[in-house]
């Protein structure tokens, strides 16, 4: 029986222990998130095997508290390389901001407008929600061509959709063949 209060003070400090070091290593935490920024040369909102990298797009991370949504976080101005390609590093643990890489401009003047569904991606920036490990994926991110592809509606038709809007330049995602 006197082993009891042992057991249970032993038990007791390595969950106390345990916990320090859990929220420690959160905010001592550092994140990669890596992205990808494309040319929807067809004007879809998705990417399509027409679909081109662009380098030396812009985008930036922000992160907004939850509650009063003030700014938590802020990269500088990343540029994609020469396959459309980004990383941006971050220090710390952002558990109760929402986080998002978005579009900032695209050094292409006939594919800069940027995509709707596809001009910001969230990602979590914690461990604290189950995900573990440093390098965090952002959706991939695109700038629409000002007028789509001829090839367009070939392709569209092979995966199932066309439907070509002459008057905006642009081919109506989603249509069912």
């Amino acid at each position: 029986m006197a082993n009891i209060p042992i057991i249970a003070l032993f038990c007791f400090t390595i969950f106390v222990s345990s916990s320090l070091n859990f929220v420690y290593g959160a905010e001592n935490m550092s994140y990669v998130v890596v992205g990808h920024v494309y040319c929807d040369t067809c004007r879809v909102e998705f990417e399509t095997k027409l679909s081109e990298p662009i380098a030396g797009a812009v985008v930036k991370l922000e992160c907004r508290n939850r509650t009063d949504n003030h700014l938590t976080f802020q990269s500088q101005e990343i540029v994609t390389d020469e396959r459309g390609d980004y990383h941006i590093v971050v220090e710390g643990d952002y558990e109760e901001s929402d986080c998002d890489v978005a579009l900032v401009r695209s050094p292409n003047p006939d594919c800069n407008d940027p995509s709707e569904m596809w001009r910001i991606s969230r990602v979590v920036l914690t461990t604290l929600d189950g995900v573990s490990g440093e390098l965090r994926f952002a959706n991939n991110l695109g700038f629409k061509k000002k007028v789509a592809l001829p090839q367009c509606t070939q392709v569209l038709q092979e995966i199932g959709y066309y439907e070509l809007s002459q008057e905006a330049g642009d081919i109506a995602p989603w249509s069912e063949l």
